[in-house]
C-alpha cells in the first residue's frame, strides 16, 4: 500500500514537472513569437517611413520596388505569426502592397540626380539626410540577402552617395554664404574651405562630373568674395602722423633765445 502511494506521488510529481516544462516551452515560444512580430513591425515602419520620403529626392523605381518587397516580406511573416485582429490588419496591408508591386512591374523610371535641388528648410534637409542614410543601409541589407541585383545595387548606391555629396556640399556653401552675410567671415571661410577640400577629394575620383567642377568654381568665387569682404571689414592701420610729429619735435634744431 505504501509502495503504491509512493508510486502515485512520484507519478504526480513527474506530471507536475512535465506540465511546468510544457508551460515554460509555450511561454518561451510565445515570447519569441512576440519578439519576432515586433521585429517585423519595426522593419515595416522603418521601410514605410523611407518610402514616404522618397518624393523629396530623385528616386528610381528600382529602389521603390526594393522597399515594397521588403515590406511585403515582413508583412507575410507577421501574418503567419499573428492571430485575431492584428492578423487581419497585416493581411489587408499585405494585399495593398502586393497590388502596388503588381502595378509597378515593367515600369522603369530613373530620374537624374542633377534634378535635385536642396530645400531651403533645414528640417526638410535633415529629413532627406536621415532618409538617405536609412535607404543606403536597407539597400546593403537586401543586397547581402541576395534580393537586389548586383548591378542595380551598385548603381543605386552610387546615386545615394552622389545625393549625399550634393547635400553636404550645398549645405556647406549655403551656410558659408549665410555666415558671410552676417559678417562672420572666419566661420564663412572655414566652411567654404571645407567644401573645397571635399570637392577636390571627390574630383580626384570622378573628374568628369560636371556638378563637381561647377561647385569648385562656385566655392572658389565665394572664397574670393569672403576674403575681399574680410579685408574691407578690417580696421585700417593707425596713422603714424602723431609718431612722426613727436620724432620731428625731438630731433628738430633747438631754438635759440
Amino acid at each position: 500500500m505504501l509502495l503504491m502511494i509512493l508510486l502515485a506521488c512520484g507519478a504526480l510529481l513527474l506530471l507536475i514537472i512535465g506540465v511546468n516544462v510544457v508551460q515554460q516551452q509555450k511561454e518561451r515560444a510565445e515570447a519569441e513569437r512576440r519578439t519576432e512580430v515586433a521585429r517585423q513591425r519595426a522593419i515595416i515602419d522603418e521601410t514605410e517611413g523611407v518610402l514616404s520620403n522618397t518624393g523629396m529626392f530623385p528616386c528610381s523605381t528600382h529602389v521603390v520596388m526594393v522597399l515594397y518587397r521588403r515590406i511585403q516580406e515582413a508583412l507575410a511573416v507577421a501574418v503567419d505569426l499573428s492571430s485575431g485582429q492584428p492578423k487581419s490588419d497585416y493581411q489587408r496591408r499585405l494585399i495593398d502592397v502586393q497590388s502596388q508591386i503588381e502595378g509597378m512591374k515593367g515600369a522603369v523610371n530613373v530620374p537624374p540626380v542633377e534634378s535635385f535641388r536642396l530645400p531651403d528648410n533645414d528640417k526638410q534637409i535633415l529629413v532627406i539626410v536621415q532618409t538617405l542614410k536609412k535607404l543606403k543601409a536597407i539597400l546593403r541589407a537586401e543586397h547581402n540577402k541576395g534580393k537586389v541585383d548586383p548591378m542595380i545595387f551598385a548603381d543605386e548606391e552610387a546615386r545615394v552617395d552622389s545625393l549625399q555629396l550634393r547635400i553636404n556640399v550645398e549645405s556647406m556653401i549655403s551656410r558659408a554664404r549665410a555666415a558671410c552675410y552676417m559678417k562672420q567671415y572666419g566661420s564663412a571661410k572655414q566652411m567654404v574651405t571645407k567644401a573645397l577640400s571635399t570637392l577636390h577629394a571627390i574630383k580626384a575620383q570622378t573628374p568628369n562630373d560636371p556638378f563637381i567642377g561647377r561647385k569648385v568654381d562656385e566655392a572658389k568665387q565665394l572664397l574670393d568674395e569672403i576674403m575681399g569682404a574680410q579685408k574691407l571689414s578690417q580696421p585700417s592701420a593707425p596713422s603714424s602722423r602723431k609718431e612722426g610729429d613727436d620724432l620731428d619735435m625731438l630731433f628738430q634744431p633747438k631754438k635759440k633765445w
